[in-house]
């Protein structure tokens, strides 16, 4: 385990280091500050503090840089009683149930509560429903700590905007949003962030930030199911509707693109529309935009298993006697994050219907779906398959790319125009 020194006052301790937390602090590393990456996973710890970096974003070479710069990982929280702000990057994923887990916000809370110093920050970054930096992380923090929020501390809530594998937006770039238990609480955030990001957005409060997190992707959320939607009808309409789209993306004003896929995955989108959703059903109202976004976008993985059997069935051949090559497994392009990927549950519909089934992914050694160990194709130009379903549109898959004479499922819409490839 790291050390630190305990004589040493710390500008930034980022509790959890993922896609939300490595960035944050190799942001303010750069800009001089002194940064602990806790985490609570001593493999995780030992690997950044030997230069390895886990994450797209951080390379190896940039994590050399901020180690350079005096930046440690430890999981030790009593780092925490040193620290000027403390920022919580911890992951909020869905229970059994559907509801939210805040598991690992609780006991980031808790363990921050027992170090907490008067005067200090603490900011909750990770998605949540409004109330939770109120009703959760406060009470924790007091009872822990023997502080009160808002008084003996600052408390403020700012969502992470991390989009891995953005070339163009990332932390520093893109604005930051700020909402505080009072407005000393938010101009203690905004004091500390705008010691490494461009702009700093402050909110009324903390449940309206936390509800801006949530609005951003439910708005993606709906809209994609609603293309979704249209992909299904389409095809059976005989509407290019990859071309319609394009068309419609023309018109300045009033309209975003949003594209049809095999389902929705990541960090985000996948999740944070039910934290909203199971915040307004404890009101007793349904949240009927979201609930059916969630069903049209749950139903593409069983949309693409039937797609690809009716385009082998037009071969003559049954999907149970099908080869079918996966092109991309990760939730994004160009990225190896499979967090939630829709790809899993297209593979796991494929092989209950008795496909064989093999995958070719630049950036995912080894996968598996559930305990199956899917088997891995590296030469994609001489692959055998008698279908290739398309996922994740990687850079790599150009038309040229490809096994000759294999018939195409494209589900991102990546080959149009090519012969033997078929849109979703």
């Amino acid at each position: 385990m790291a050390t630190v020194d305990a004589a040493r006052p710390i500008d930034l301790v980022v509790v959890g280091q993922g896609y939300v937390g490595l960035p944050l602090a190799q942001a303010a590393i750069a800009k001089g500050l002194s940064v602990v990456g806790l985490d609570r996973s001593q493999p995780v710890v030992d690997a950044l503090n030997a230069g390895s970096s886990h994450i797209d974003d951080v390379s190896d070479a940039e994590l050399g840089l901020m180690l350079r710069g005096g930046y440690t990982a430890s999981t030790d929280p009593s780092v925490q009683a040193r620290a000027k702000a403390i920022v919580i990057c911890v992951p909020t994923p869905l229970g059994e149930a559907g509801g939210p887990d805040l598991a690992a916000v609780i006991g980031a809370s808790h363990a921050a509560g027992r170090h907490l110093q008067r005067g200090a920050l603490v900011v909750l970054e990770s998605t949540t429903y409004p109330g939770t930096t109120e009703e959760v992380v406060a009470p924790i923090l007091r009872e822990e700590s023997g502080l009160e929020p808002g008084v003996d501390f600052h408390l403020a809530f700012s969502p992470e905007r991390v989009d891995p594998g953005n070339p163009v937006y990332g932390i520093v770039n893109t604005p930051k949003v700020v909402g505080g238990l009072t407005p000393a609480c938010t101009a203690a955030a905004t004091g500390l962030y705008s010691q490494f990001i461009d702009q700093i957005v402050e909110a009324k409060g903390p449940r309206e930030a936390e509800m801006a997190k949530l609005l951003e992707n439910t708005y993606r959320h709906v809209n994609i199911a609603l293309v979704n939607e249209m992909a299904v009808f389409c095809q059976e309409l005989g509407v290019d509707l990859w071309d319609a789209i394009n068309l419609a993306k023309t018109k300045p004003f009033g309209y975003q693109a949003f594209y049809p896929g095999p389902g929705v995955g990541g960090h985000c989108i996948p999740i944070d529309p039910n934290y909203l959703s199971y915040k307004v059903r404890t009101l007793g109202y349904p949240f009927r935009f979201v609930e059916l976004a969630q069903e049209i976008n749950n139903r593409m993985p069983e949309y693409v298993v039937t797609r690809a059997m009716a385009k082998l069935n037009a071969d003559g051949l049954a999907l149970s006697r099908a080869r079918v090559l996966l092109l991309g497994v990760t939730y994004k392009p160009d990225i190896a994050d499979q967090r939630e990927s829709p790809s899993t549950p297209v593979a796991r519909k494929l092989l209950a219907a008795g496909a064989e089934l093999a995958y070719h992914d630049p950036h995912v050694p080894v996968w598996s779906v559930g305990a199956e160990q899917i088997e891995r194709v590296t030469e994609l130009e001489t692959a055998k398959a008698d279908l290739i379903v398309l996922l994740t549109n990687h850079a790599e898959y150009k038309a040229g790319a490809l096994p000759a004479g294999v018939p195409v499922l494209d589900t991102r819409g990546a080959l149009r125009g090519v012969e033997g490839v078929e849109t979703l």
